[in-house]
Parts: C-alpha cells; sequence; structure tokens
C-alpha cells in the first residue's frame, strides 16, 4: 500500500489511529479495524474539508458527518477530540468544556463517558445523528441533504448563499448489504441531491470473514443505474486522491456522489492488518505495542498526543472554522437588514424556545357535531393542512400512499419537492417505508419538522427508524392510517392487531389514536409541541361520528393522553361526585362503541363513566391526582374496547378487568362483519357490563 502523505500528516493520522485501538484496547470491547483503516480519510474531511467550525458546533449552515458505520465510532471520538469541538449545553449553546477530552476516551464504552459505544446524537456534540444499525445512518443523511437544499431554496438570496451545506457520511459492506441503503439511495440519485457524498469503505472484510462470503456485486454499477457519481479511491492512504476525489464531488451537478475508497483493515498492525479478527475486536496488548512501533510511536506510552498534532488541528478545521463562521456572521448581518421577515420566521422556527411561529393554530377550526362523521384520516387531512399552512417548516408526504393516507398538502405554495422546486412541501417518497423514516429523522434533525405516512399495518417496516427517533428524543411525526380491521376486505396482511402494543412499547414515544375529529385537531396541536419525543399519529379508514362537545368533555383532554369524556353521576343516575359503577376505556373509533353502550347502560340505570385514552404515554406523565380522578382506584369494574390485542391494558383495566379485541388476525370481509365476527360490538359491551 502506498502512503502518500508528508510526516506531519503521517504523525497525525497514526495518531488517530493509536488513540482509536488504545481505547478500545482499554475497554476490551469494541472495533479497532475501521477506525485506524479510514483514519486519513477522517483527517482529510474534518481537518480540510467540512465547513465546520468546533468553538460552534451547532451553527445552523455547518457541513454535516455521518458515521454510517457506528461501530467504528472511535473514529469520530477521535476526529473530536483532537478538533477540539466544544460541547453545547442544554440549551444548544457552547460551553468551554470539550466535547471529547482524553478521560473521556480513555473510558470509552464505560458508564457516564461521552464515547459510547456507538455515536449518539445529544450525548456528545459533533455527532448529528445516533448510528449504529447498518443503513440507517446513510439513509438519514439523505434527510439532512433534502432539508440543506429546501432551506436554501427557502431562505437564500441572489447575492446572499448563506444556508444550505453539503452531507458527508462514511458507509461499508453492512451499510450496502442493508436493504435502507439501496432504497435511500435510489431516492437520492431520483432527487439529484448533489450536496449528499457517500464514502464506500471498500476492505472486504465483515466479522464472519471476508465479504464474499455474501456479497459480490458491484457496487459501483449499482450506484451508476441510480444516477450516482461514482468515483473510485485506490488507497485511503493517497492523500492527493481523495482531496482529488472530494473536489469531483464538489464540481458534480445533479447527482449525489459514492466515491469508493480502498482500504486495509487494522492498518499497521503487522499481523492483523486486512484480517477480519480485527473488526470486532481488541487487537490485544502486544499487538498494540507492536503497531505503535510501526508508527515510530513510543509503544509503552498510552494515549499520548504529540503537541504537534494539537497544532495541526487549530491550523486546518479550528482555523478555518473560525473564519467561515465569521464571514457568515457578517454576512447574516447585511441579510438581517435587508430581509427582515425571513430572518424573523427563521429566528421563530430554528432558534425560539417552541420551535413554532406566531399563530400556529390559528386555521384549526372545531369540526361540528355530525353522527355520521368523517373517518379520522381525513379529519386529518384537514388538520395538516390547516397546520402545515402557518407551520412553514412542515415538511414531509407519504410512501406512494398520499391519496389514501390524505397528507397531501394543497394549499397555495405547498408544491411538490423536486430537483425542480427545491422548496417544496410535499415529497414523494415512493414504496420506501423504511428509509422512509430515517430520512424525515435526518430532515428533523435539521430543525424542520418532518413528518411521514404509510397504513399502520406498514408500521413494522419502519419500527427501527421510529425506535431511533426516540432514543434520539427529536419530535419527527409518524402519520399511519388505516389503522384497524375496519380496513376490510383487504384482509389480515393489511389489518394491524400487535402493532398498537409494539409502538406503545418503545420509550419516550407519544402514540395519539384519536376517536374523532376534534380529538385529531389536539392530536395534532399536542404532537406538533413535544420537542424531544416522536408522535405517532393513528387514523381510521372507516367514518367516526364527531361527537357533540356540548354533552361530552371538551377534546382537549388529548392533551393528558386521556380524560373524561362522559360520567352518568350527578347526569340522571346517581348522585354528583359518586364514583361510577363501572369504566368504559377505548381509543380511536371504539370509543364511539363505548358511548352507544353508555347510553343503554345509563338507561338500565347503571352508574357509567366514558374514558377516552388516546395517548398512554401522555397519561403516565400526568400526576398521579389527575390519573386517580379519571381511573380511581375503588373502581374495579373496567372494560377496555380496542381493536388490537390485549398486550398493555391489564395496567388500565387490573385483574378484575375485562379486554375487548383482537385475540387473533384479522380475516377478508367487509368491516361490519369483521366487528361481529369478532364480537367488537356494542352489545358485547353492554351484555360483559352487566355480567361484570
Amino acid at each position: 500500500m502506498s502512503i502518500s502523505m508528508t510526516p506531519s500528516e503521517k504523525k497525525t493520522i497514526d495518531t488517530i489511529r493509536t488513540l482509536s485501538m488504545e481505547a478500545v484496547q482499554k475497554a476490551n470491547s469494541g472495533h479497532p479495524g475501521t477506525p485506524m483503516a479510514l483514519a486519513p480519510l477522517g483527517y482529510v474531511l474534518f481537518n480540510e474539508v467540512m465547513r465546520f467550525d468546533p468553538a460552534n458546533p451547532n451553527w445552523f449552515s455547518r457541513d454535516r458527518f455521518v458515521l454510517s458505520i457506528g461501530h467504528a465510532s472511535m473514529l469520530i471520538y477521535s476526529l473530536l477530540h483532537l478538533s477540539g469541538v466544544k460541547q453545547l449545553d442544554k440549551s444548544g449553546k457552547p460551553t468551554a468544556e470539550h466535547a471529547v477530552t482524553l478521560e473521556s476516551i480513555k473510558n470509552f464504552r464505560q458508564l457516564g463517558s461521552r464515547c459510547a459505544g456507538h455515536p449518539e446524537f445529544g450525548h456528545v456534540s459533533g455527532v448529528e445523528v445516533t448510528t449504529g444499525p447498518l443503513g440507517a445512518g446513510v439513509a438519514t443523511s439523505v434527510g439532512f441533504a433534502i432539508a440543506a437544499k429546501w432551506i436554501a431554496a427557502k431562505y437564500n438570496k441572489p447575492e446572499y448563499e448563506l444556508f444550505g451545506f453539503n452531507t458527508y457520511a462514511i458507509c461499508g459492506d453492512g451499510d450496502m448489504m442493508e436493504g435502507i441503503s439501496s432504497e435511500a439511495a435510489s431516492l437520492a440519485g431520483h432527487l439529484k441531491l448533489d450536496n449528499l457524498c457517500w464514502f464506500y469503505d471498500d476492505n472486504g472484510i465483515t466479522i464472519e470473514g471476508n465479504t464474499s462470503l455474501a456479497f459480490t456485486e458491484d457496487v459501483a454499477k449499482r450506484f451508476e443505474a441510480y444516477n450516482w457519481n461514482v468515483v473510485k479511491v485506490d488507497d485511503v492512504n493517497d492523500l492527493p486522491q481523495l482531496r482529488a476525489a472530494i473536489e469531483n464531488f464538489k464540481n458534480t451537478k445533479n447527482k449525489p456522489t459514492l466515491i469508493i475508497v480502498k482500504s486495509q483493515i487494522a492498518y499497521g498492525s503487522p499481523k492483523l492488518a486486512g484480517s477480519h479478527e480485527a473488526h470486532g475486536a481488541p487487537l490485544g496488548e502486544d499487538e498494540v505495542k507492536a503497531t505503535k512501533k510501526s508508527y515510530s510511536f513510543d509503544p509503552e506510552q498510552n494515549f499520548n498526543v504529540d503537541k504537534q498534532v494539537y497544532e495541526m488541528f487549530q491550523n486546518g478545521i479550528a482555523k478555518n472554522g473560525a473564519e467561515s463562521f465569521k464571514q457568515y456572521n457578517a454576512a447574516f448581518d447585511k441579510y438581517s437588514n435587508k430581509y427582515a421577515k425571513d430572518v424573523a420566521e427563521l429566528n421563530e422556527l430554528f432558534f425560539s424556545e417552541s420551535g413554532l411561529p406566531t399563530g400556529w393554530d390559528s386555521e384549526l377550526v372545531a369540526f361540528a357535531a355530525d353522527a355520521k362523521g368523517m373517518a379520522s384520516r381525513a379529519a386529518s387531512g384537514k388538520v395538516l393542512n390547516q397546520l402545515a399552512s402557518k407551520v412553514p417548516h412542515l415538511v414531509g408526504g407519504s410512501a406512494d400512499l398520499a391519496p389514501s393516507n390524505v397528507t397531501w398538502l394543497k394549499f397555495e405554495g405547498a408544491g411538490e419537492f423536486s430537483n425542480d422546486n427545491w422548496a417544496g412541501r410535499n415529497l414523494h417518497f415512493g414504496i420506501r417505508e423504511h428509509a422512509m423514516g430515517s430520512i424525515a429523522n435526518g430532515i428533523t434533525l435539521t430543525g424542520l419538522r418532518g413528518y411521514c405516512a404509510t397504513f399502520f399495518v406498514f408500521s413494522d417496516y419502519l419500527r427501527p427508524a421510529i425506535r431511533l427517533s426516540a432514543l434520539m428524543g427529536i419530535p419527527t411525526i409518524y402519520i399511519f392510517t388505516h389503522d384497524s380491521i375496519g380496513v376490510g376486505e383487504d384482509g389480515p396482511t393489511h389489518q394491524p392487531v400487535e402493532h398498537l402494543a409494539a409502538l406503545r412499547a418503545i420509550p419516550n414515544v407519544a402514540v395519539f389514536r384519536p376517536a374523532d375529529a376534534n380529538e385529531v385537531i389536539e392530536a395534532y396541536k399536542t404532537a406538533i409541541q413535544l420537542q424531544h419525543t416522536p408522535s405517532i399519529l393513528i387514523f381510521s379508514r372507516q367514518n367516526l361520528p364527531t361527537l357533540d362537545r356540548t354533552k361530552f368533555s371538551p377534546a382537549n383532554g388529548v392533551a393528558l393522553g386521556g380524560y373524561i369524556l362522559i360520567d352518568s353521576s350527578g347526569n340522571g343516575v346517581g348522585k354528583s361526585g359518586e364514583d361510577p359503577e363501572i369504566i368504559l376505556i377505548a381509543t380511536g373509533s371504539e370509543v364511539g362503541l363505548c358511548v352507544e353502550a353508555y347510553g343503554r347502560l345509563v338507561e338500565a340505570g347503571k352508574r357509567v363513566r366514558v374514558v377516552s385514552l388516546p395517548c398512554w404515554e401522555l397519561f403516565e406523565r400526568q400526576l398521579e391526582e389527575y390519573r386517580e380522578k379519571v381511573l380511581p382506584k375503588s373502581v374495579k369494574k373496567r372494560i377496555a374496547v380496542e381493536l388490537g390485542v390485549e398486550q398493555g391494558w391489564r395496567r388500565y383495566i387490573g385483574d378484575d378487568g375485562k379486554f375487548i379485541g383482537m385475540q387473533s388476525f384479522g380475516a377478508s370481509a367487509p368491516a361490519s362483519l369483521l366487528m361481529k365476527h369478532f364480537g367488537i360490538t356494542t352489545d358485547k359491551i353492554v351484555e360483559t357490563a352487566l355480567e361484570m
């Protein structure tokens, strides 16, 4: 392998390698090979290429870097340390503290260290996205690139090119094998995202051995077919060739770029270089010493960084980044004087505490009571348009299902996002649900509000992306329609039964299943205000009655997760304030069944309460006093009704309660027949209540 670098560059690059293998060795856990191999690429990207100021790591117009191969986390930790990146406080302001200290690196993969096993967004400044599940990082990078194009189109002026940025991602063979990367690359090529550059580390090694065991395709040809610009670098140590490839990317228009970089895993290790044995395990003390010796480093000194290495980064990324940031601010001041309205909007959307413009909910108009009502997906479409017309950075779309999901933004100026209209609000994701979720996360990570949609049963395809948004604490909005066996004739393949339970099991996710059109409004209002929690909005295909809120409690109880919809005590049956004999609890379309059952039970002289529980997660955040008021422990007779499996409901109905719902998969038949077939009817609720 050729080495084309100056002595100072070699010392710096070998320091990155040394820190990486020493941290893994001390932790006795991790992946040293790839960070060692890709140290030259990391050095060139950070110290020479990226528009990034270590003193201001949340600079709005900075370039984004995604380490999709998250197992190689010591590469980014070494780079963040040597670059002197500052840690941000909870409000997003830079502090004097270094994001990654040598002490943090020494405690790699240990409790309390910022250097977790895989990079985590929000845990350490300079990490733009949580990576680890292969393919997710590169898919998210497509969201970054889309958002950069949108922001630039929206706010740049002919004389002020202040907004937008490039996104660089490093990926490997694992990313290339995962289907999500194919989905994402296909869409990126279709959209001609020329601000996106992936580096494919073609080292030929996976955990089981050589990639030839399972992977022999021509990646270059695949990406050329996706409409990507493909460049090859024969040796990652050839810095001039690396620089030329990156320059090629910068000069390429109307295509994203894939740079295929040949590397040797665990480069420099005399024994393990190029072997899969170095991919996922420490090298061993003897091998670490031998490798340092081959670098002309003192084998007895650990975590030693020469002053000259720090100076390389101070004279590179630190100096260049500070100058770029200074120039940006000077230009932004002039921009502010000329385009005050745009600046006011930018400040509201990206820098205010709420992240919402003044009057964001002014178009949301309550629906009139209607016994026939409408499908909650139809109500969702109306509300989404009303909301998006006032929230200009709400950007998203469906997986080829906009007519069915009713997610098409139709107000004047919404437009379609494309190479011809980067400011369009409607995204066509195509039938690429897994990538769609990660792309929406990338959009949200830039400060826009990303949303995406499909049928509820296909939430299975998005679950990894939903989990990552919850882990990162970002407010991506997921819209799912056709929420139950109410789908009818499409049959069990399209009828979600276990999906509510599966999504509720993910920590830090707000799952909303509104009961009528006005609960839909409140679900959107609540979701758009959540800043550190993704929201899942689940809507029906079938019509739901719009409740008369002069007779029922206001729908704003949705913000509390659950509320007393109607209570017979003090309303003709029982004394005011008296506990009910039985509580009927439901979500979504089944609330209407409970309301019908309520009327019949009250006629029979029973004290009954109906509780709408559209969002369990928000209900659990309420004070115990409120939850006790809604669901008093003294009332043991409870019935839960939901067109899904029972899992999780015992929390609310207890051991003495009854569950009316699905015990199996669905079937293919008209929805009304299915309800009777599976015993989810008003008659069944009344019968069960009277038995109790």
